[in-house]
Order: structure tokens, then C-alpha cells, then sequence
């Protein structure tokens, strides 16, 4: 059983992840393939009745067809895409026990549990997220219903006002901003390691997430720095791939043919199955290395491997009658009573 059980550095854990991620390819990239095909899926969809709406001359629906394909992918994104990190949860924590995983495995092991895992991640990105999206919300009002009529009905010099105005209010909110955007992060790594303790240990929302504050204690830096590598990751992979599709955009006046709009969504797919797992991984691999720090699990999982837990619990169970039998010290104190008893009667005294 190849497990590494012990606290590992953060260099050893994402040697670790790259070892798994490696050896395991086909089976993370196959559960993040299932989140991926629904995008692409939805994406070709679009682009199918864009097409089509343009042949057919009904370019004021295209606004609304591209409103109701941005909220269905929200949509999916949350949905699928919580059902695969949590898949993925699953098989990472089989593999790395040493266990058999596989896709369709992963996907049943969760589904039955798909409720309060949503809710799980409805609770995180609610906190994490609500105060940068109330900013970002409250600029963008700012702008649309105050800047925006003041400058159209303002003279020169009620703009410049109104400018330099806007410009101030401009600087305080993405002060704000960064402010919101620190609380995101740092909240969100408080909660890092809540899907794979409600995964693993089957646990609800909330006390997974009174879990993970726990577990997470001492290793929130490192799993800071797991995130960083693993979005620069991402950037440089997707630049890569994605740097033709955008110098053609450019080309063509922002807008992509149709047959390169549907090589994109296939270029997406593949690097969506391929990015997806790896930050998943990373935390997985975490939530295990925090409970070898902190809780011993190393002993525990040796002890379960052998079978020792269970001996341990049975072998117990006939005791616990005589914890709750008569105290030791009135059983000694009827002794003295008894023998000086038999002693009298000996001698022919009364007792």
C-alpha cells in the first residue's frame, strides 16, 4: 500500500499532488471531463443559435440568448462543477489511502450527498464573496445612476466637477475593494479544507466548516501558495492556449468565425479537464497532512489498516459491566465484618 502517511513540507506535498496527478491522469481529468463537457456542450449551443439567429435576422435576441447562457453557466458551473470537485475529493482521498478510485465510483460516492454539498459551497461563497461583489455593486451603481445622467446634463464645468468627484469616490472604492478582496482571501482560506472534511468525514455543512477553521489552523499559508502556483498554472496555460483564438479575435473586428469560435470551445474543454483537478488534489492531499499534525491520523489509519480498531472495541465491550459494579472500598469493608464474625462463632461468642 503505497500511502505516505507522515507530515509532509509544502515542497513534499506538491510533489505529492504532481505524483498523484501523474500516475492518476486519465481518472482526475475524466471526473473534471464530465464538468468541462457540460460547459462545452452549453457553449456550442450558443454559438448553434447565434449562428442561427443571425441567418434568420434576429440580431435583437442575440442580447438575451447571451444573458440566458451566461446565468445557465452559473448555473452549471455551480452545479456540475461542485459535483466534480467533490468527485474529485473522493478519489484523490482513495488513491492516496491506497485504495482502488474510479469515475463512476467517485460520482456515485457523492451524489447522494450533491444537497449539502451545495449548500456547503452556497455558505462559502456567500461569505467569502458577498462584500466584494456589495462594493463592485455599489461603484457600478454609483456610476450608472449618479455619474452617468450628471455628465449628460452638466456644462463644462459641473463635468469637471463631477469628474474629479467621481474620480475621488473611484479611488476610495477599490481601496474598499482590495480591503474585500483580502477578507476573500483570507476567509476563503479559513474554509479551504470544508468540501474535502465534508467528503471524506460525511459531516454537514456548518460543522464541516467549524472543521475546517480547525484543521486549516498553521497551514493557511501553505495552502496560499498551493493556490498561487496553481493559478499561474492556469494563466500560462490558457494564454497559451488561448493566445490564437484572441489575435484572430482582433483580427476580425472582435468577433471570432464560427468555426473558431467552436475550436475554442473544444481548446476550453481540454484544458478545463486538464487545470480542474489540481488545486482539488492540493487540498486533499492537505486535509490528510493536518490530521497527521494534528490529530495522529497516521496511527489511526496504520491501526484500521491492521485491523486493531476493531479487536480493541470488542475485546472492551465485556468490561463495561464492571465499571459500573460496587465500589471496591464497600466490597473491602465487608470483609473485616464477615471473617470477625466466623472468628466469634469459633470461640462460641455471639457475633
Amino acid at each position: 500500500m503505497d500511502t505516505q502517511m507522515r507530515p509532509m513540507s509544502l515542497g513534499e506535498i506538491l510533489d505529492r499532488t504532481a505524483q498523484l496527478y501523474r500516475t492518476n491522469f486519465l481518472l482526475f481529468a475524466g471526473i473534471a471531463a464530465v464538468y468541462a463537457g457540460a460547459l462545452m456542450v452549453l457553449g456550442l449551443v450558443r454559438i448553434g443559435l447565434d449562428a442561427l439567429l443571425g441567418a434568420m435576422h434576429w440580431a435583437q435576441l442575440v442580447l438575451w440568448l447571451n444573458i440566458g447562457t451566461v446565468l445557465l453557466q452559473w448555473a452549471v458551473i455551480f452545479l456540475i462543477g461542485g459535483l466534480a470537485i467533490a468527485a474529485n475529493n473522493r478519489a484523490v482521498a482513495w488513491v492516496h489511502l491506497g485504495q482502488r478510485a474510479t469515475i463512476r465510483g467517485a460520482y456515485m460516492s457523492v451524489v447522494p450527498r450533491l444537497g449539502r454539498i451545495l449548500w456547503l459551497m452556497t455558505i462559502i461563497t456567500f461569505v467569502v464573496w458577498t462584500p466584494l461583489a456589495l462594493c463592485y455593486g455599489g461603484f457600478a451603481s454609483l456610476a450608472f445612476f449618479w455619474y452617468k445622467p450628471l455628465a449628460k446634463a452638466g456644462g463644462g464645468q459641473a463635468n469637471q466637477q463631477a469628474t474629479i468627484l467621481f474620480g475621488i469616490m473611484a479611488l476610495i472604492f477599490f481601496a474598499v475593494a482590495f480591503l474585500a478582496l483580502v477578507y476573500a482571501v483570507l476567509m476563503g482560506l479559513r474554509y479551504a479544507l470544508a468540501i474535502p472534511v465534508c467528503v471524506v468525514e460525511d459531516l454537514k455543512a456548518r460543522t464541516a466548516l467549524r472543521r475546517s477553521i480547525d484543521l486549516s489552523l498553521g497551514s493557511r499559508g501553505r495552502i496560499f501558495v498551493l493556490g498561487l502556483l496553481v493559478a499561474v498554472i492556469e494563466i500560462a496555460l490558457v494564454g497559451i492556449t488561448q493566445s490564437f483564438f484572441i489575435f484572430l479575435a482582433f483580427k476580425n473586428h472582435l468577433v471570432l468565425p464560427t468555426w473558431a469560435a467552436v475550436a475554442q470551445q473544444i481548446v476550453s474543454f481540454a484544458t478545463t479537464s486538464f487545470i480542474a483537478p489540481m488545486f482539488s488534489t492540493g487540498l486533499t492531499l492537505f486535509y490528510y497532512d493536518q490530521r497527521v499534525r494534528m490529530e495522529g491520523y497516521d496511527i489511526e489509519w496504520m491501526m484500521q489498516a491492521a485491523g486493531m480498531n476493531a479487536g480493541l472495541y470488542a475485546a472492551a465491550a465485556p468490561l463495561e459491566p464492571l465499571v459500573s459494579a460496587a465500589p471496591v472500598e464497600s466490597v473491602a469493608e465487608t470483609l473485616p465484618i464477615e471473617a470477625n464474625g466466623a472468628e466469634r462463632q469459633a470461640h462460641g461468642e455471639q457475633p
